[in-house]
């Protein structure tokens, strides 16, 4: 018998693996981890209604994402300093996620440089997407030299993240004493601007150097690649995000790390989905421990998840192995759900696997998928 079955189990063998102050950093949220809880409180509260006696032959997994088409809508999200679970770091996740066909999205924060990732996954066919994560730095040039050696490496994307101007007060990790230890560091970063700071001021001035849309919009002009925002929750910020034509959207609360009381992705995911219509991609990610949650998510209009804490436990539990079993385990029990409520496409599944009142005639049409 394996030493865990469910994320949930894989989360307590990882606690096992890891000293305190490391397990603290990767699975503590912001302040009283109100939002931490709820993101997966808020999955676990929406009902599947099944449909019976419906054709399944031939069913599959498979989605668009963008110009990807993929096997299954699950991808890596970008999670940093993974070498603090496995001394492989983010090359061990990256090489499961290619076996896996998952998406790969690597962080800014990285403890192994982007080429590396880059030439270990770009020629296996099987692989899915791979994406560069950009944390805005405080100088323009330094952020176009960084998307511009991702772009040279041969990363497909690059994910800004926009929901952390400063970081959440994390009290969990400052009880546990959270330092990085010698020889972990963000190989990206060793020469990064420092935004300079006023204790007196504002958040310590911090805030004055955090990306605008007018930032968004010079990034935009610096690359040839796609830009995703990630941590869009606010329906406003997302028409705003498609008047400026970005490649899809990425509905996160930063797993609950950073604004705490911030509403979890399962409420907010619907709300964008409505304001964007059906045209513009949009991923979720946080609180995704189940292949029903996987499942949920695409009948409230995603066209794929991200997973993130999970891919740091699998990586103290068992390694690379450990991260694709991981996926794995997520899609098989996406295809049981499928089956078990009557969907032989994702594209069956929309808002009425959630509703009962909603028929296929009458269903919100901006979350109903058309692809088979």
């Amino acid at each position: 018998m394996p030493a865990w079955l469910t994320l949930n189990d894989l989360a307590l063998t990882a606690e096992g693996a890891l000293d305190p102050a490391t397990w603290a950093y990767f699975s503590g949220g912001a302040a009283d981890e109100i939002t931490l809880r709820d993101n997966a409180a808020a999955w676990q509260a929406l009902r599947l209604w099944p449909r019976v006696l419906r054709p399944l032959a031939g069913g599959h997994t498979r989605t668009q994402l963008g110009c990807h088409a993929l096997p299954h809508p699950i991808l890596l999200a970008p999670v940093a300093h993974q070498q603090l679970a496995h001394p492989d770091g983010e090359w061990a996740s990256a090489l499961a996620a290619a076996a896996q066909g998952a998406g790969f999205v690597l962080a800014t924060q990285s403890n192994v440089p982007m080429e590396r990732i880059a030439e270990s996954v770009l020629a296996d066919p099987g692989r899915g997407p791979l994406w560069f994560q950009l944390y805005w730095q405080a100088d323009r040039g330094f952020n176009r030299a960084l998307v511009q050696r991702a772009e040279a490496a041969g990363f497909e994307a690059i994910v800004l993240t926009v929901d952390a101007p400063v970081q959440g007060l994390r009290d969990r990790e400052l009880r546990a004493g959270f330092a990085l230890p010698p020889g972990v560091r963000a190989v990206h970063l060793p020469h990064a601007p420092h935004a300079p700071t006023a204790p007196d001021t504002y958040c310590a001035g911090l805030p004055a150097h955090a990306p605008t849309w007018s930032d968004l919009a010079w990034l935009q002009a610096q690359t040839r690649l796609p830009v995703w925002l990630k941590g869009v929750l606010h329906p406003l910020d997302a028409r705003q995000a498609q008047a400026l034509q970005v490649a899809g959207l990425i509905v996160s609360n930063h797993g609950g790390r950073a604004l705490d009381t911030a509403p979890p992705t399962a409420q907010a995911l619907p709300l964008v989905r409505d304001a964007v219509g059906r045209e513009m991609p949009l991923i979720v990610d946080g609180g995704i421990r189940r292949g029903t949650d996987v499942l949920k998510a695409i009948a409230l209009g995603a066209q794929a998840v991200m997973i993130g804490r999970p891919v740091v436990h699998a990586l103290a539990a068992g390694g690379p192995l450990a991260v694709a079993r991981t996926i794995r385990l997520l899609r098989d029990e996406l295809e049981m759900a499928m089956a078990l409520t009557g969907c032989r496409t994702l594209g069956d599944a929309g808002p009425a696997l959630l509703d009962p009142t909603l028929s296929a005639d009458n269903a919100k049409k901006p979350y109903h998928h058309d692809w088979d």
